[in-house]
């Protein structure tokens, strides 16, 4: 008669879960959260930090709808750039490939 092996526990690098492992079938029969520690301690402080993540947020936006009103612009700008190198740079040809190396 096999002795019977006792399931045991592992322990979760990432997020210190602890899973009971049964020897026999190589699965997890049990899981325990870790604990995690509280984000705020009060209210107040709660209020505070989502009236500063809006803030942060409100910023961010406006900086993203200033950058989308100058985009245009940019683009011009860029495209001028090219059109000014490839006049200054003409074609020479065909451009050489490694096939045409050997």
């Amino acid at each position: 008669m096999p002795k019977a092996v006792p399931a045991f526990e592992v322990t979760c690098p990432c997020c210190g879960a602890v899973l009971k492992v049964d020897a026999e079938t190589k699965g997890v029969i049990a899981h325990t959260a870790p604990v995690r520690p509280k984000t705020f301690n009060d209210i107040e402080e709660a209020a505070r930090a989502l009236k500063e993540q809006d803030s942060r947020r409100e910023s961010v936006f406006r900086q993203s709808v200033e950058a989308q009103k100058h985009s245009s612009d940019l683009l011009e700008k860029k495209f001028q750039e090219a059109m000014k190198r490839a006049k200054e740079t003409p074609d020479t040809g065909k451009p050489l490939r490694d096939f045409d190396l050997d």
